[in-house]
């Protein structure tokens, strides 16, 4: 019996007769190899072209990367160091760029001199009790005055006939006089053309000294100058460079960090000034006493802030104002001569969750007007406000339909604004809101 699964046997000339090629399958066979023998030649062609020009992508981002490879260096400076890193040769080529137009500002004064003598305060009793024992009790009197360095800032030149811009709290005192200080050893008597009577601010001016050249003609060598950046483009984690008089007494110190915070809100004090400044830069480049009015830089060697203020409960915490608020200064002093600001004319507290809770008030925004700590009038006499009516206890809720909050405040809001600009201001008083027409005032030093 047989297997149902065994295969029938094939006997051998049937199988050799089986597999037997015909001429057209050779033709074919040829064909086929050709094609796979060019497929691999235009292969090593095509993976060689793109290869290439991978190499040369890979080989420009490697000169874009901050560490030199091999056969790529950077500039060598004059005094023939060459940086290591592109961030670094940045630096440097900012500091070098900014420098001669960072200048010291030296303070000085006429103080009273004093001189100790001593007094026997018994001597007047000799004559009627014959003598005493000798004391003697120091005590001082002035003796003249004596002109003397009370200080010292920083400011930056900003237009090639010499005007300068700094901090107001660096030319503070109107009875002090300030001598600007170049880096190139210039010394130079400097005006104070105003102060801003908001922000930190002050610019001052130098006069260049004239000079006949050689075709007999009075000239006047102009100063050098900073660029002005953008600083409405600052990114937190920035690199950013300072450049001060640290201590008064280091000339164009420089220090680098980052921004580390944006659109901070200070109380700064010194002595007498106190001041409260709004959308300030904070970084952690140190800024030293001295520092103050100096220039805040980006890689590019723009200045993008003023340095303003240290914490000083703090490390490596500074402030500068962002030199977008001080171009506004800058462009008024050109135009006007002065600085002026537009003045609504009242006290206030701004309110949120902790105010409103303490206050028991309705709204967890606005504009609370209130008295003075020392019981100063909440509504200055005469001012816009007066004339428009509002009264101690009212809460400006919107400043022409914007909405006053911690985040936007009033005084930010209204420096969009000019004086005699009319704005409409929406008010919360006994529970019902109401709106006021305005005409604002004018506020300068």
């Amino acid at each position: 019996m047989s297997n149902l699964y065994e295969l029938p046997k094939i006997k051998g000339p049937e199988l050799k007769g089986f597999f037997k090629p015909s001429d057209n399958f050779k033709k074919k066979s040829r064909l086929f190899v050709i094609l796979i023998i060019l497929s691999i030649i235009f292969g090593f062609i095509g993976g060689g072209l793109a290869s290439g020009f991978f190499y040369f992508q890979i080989q420009d981002y490697l000169k874009k990367i901050t560490v030199p490879s091999e056969g790529h260096s950077f500039a060598k400076l004059e005094s023939g160091y060459t940086p290591q890193t592109s961030q670094e040769e940045a630096i440097i080529q900012a500091v070098k760029k900014v420098s001669p137009a960072v200048v010291s500002i030296i303070i000085t004064k006429d103080m009273p001199v004093y001189e100790e003598y001593f007094e026997n305060p018994f001597k007047e009793f000799e004559q009627f009790f014959g003598p005493m024992p000798e004391f003697r009790i120091p005590k001082y009197r002035q003796k003249g005055v004596e002109r003397k360095e009370i200080g010292a800032g920083t400011g930056f030149i900003i237009s090639k006939d010499g005007l300068i811009l700094t901090n107001k709290h660096v030319v503070l005192d109107d009875k002090a006089e300030y001598t600007v200080l170049l880096n190139d050893g210039r010394k130079f008597s400097a005006k104070v053309l105003a102060k801003d009577p908001v922000q930190d601010l002050a610019v001052i001016k130098i006069q260049n000294q004239k000079a006949v050249n050689g075709e007999g003609k009075v000239i006047s060598k102009p100063f050098p100058t900073v660029k002005l950046g953008d600083s409405d483009t600052l990114q937190i984690g920035q690199t950013v460079i300072a450049i001060g008089n640290a201590l008064g007494e280091f000339r164009n110190t420089v220090s680098v960090g980052v921004v580390s915070g944006l659109g901070r809100r200070i109380t700064a004090s010194g002595g007498d000034f106190v001041e409260t400044l709004e959308d300030v830069i904070q970084t952690d480049a140190a800024i030293n006493k001295g520092n103050s009015g100096g220039p805040l830089l980006n890689l590019k060697g723009e200045v993008i802030g003023v340095n303003t203020a240290m914490a000083l409960q703090a490390q490596s915490i500074g402030f500068a104002i962002p030199i977008n608020k001080a171009k506004r200064d800058i462009e008024q002093i050109k135009k006007t001569g002065k600085i002026i600001y537009p003045f609504l004319g009242i006290r206030y507290v701004l309110i949120d969750e902790e105010v409103k809770t303490k206050r028991n008030l309705p709204v967890d925004y606005g504009a609370l007007i209130v008295k003075g700590d020392k019981g100063e009038p909440a509504i200055i006499p005469n001012s816009a406000a007066a004339k428009a009516g509002l009264k101690e206890g009212d809460i400006i809720l919107e400043f022409n339909g914007e909405k006053i909050t911690s985040k936007n405040s009033l005084s930010k809001i209204i420096s969009k604004y000019n004086p005699s600009d009319k704005v409409s201001l929406k008010i919360l008083r006994d529970g019902k809101e109401i709106t006021k027409e305005v005409i604002l005032g004018e506020r300068s030093e």
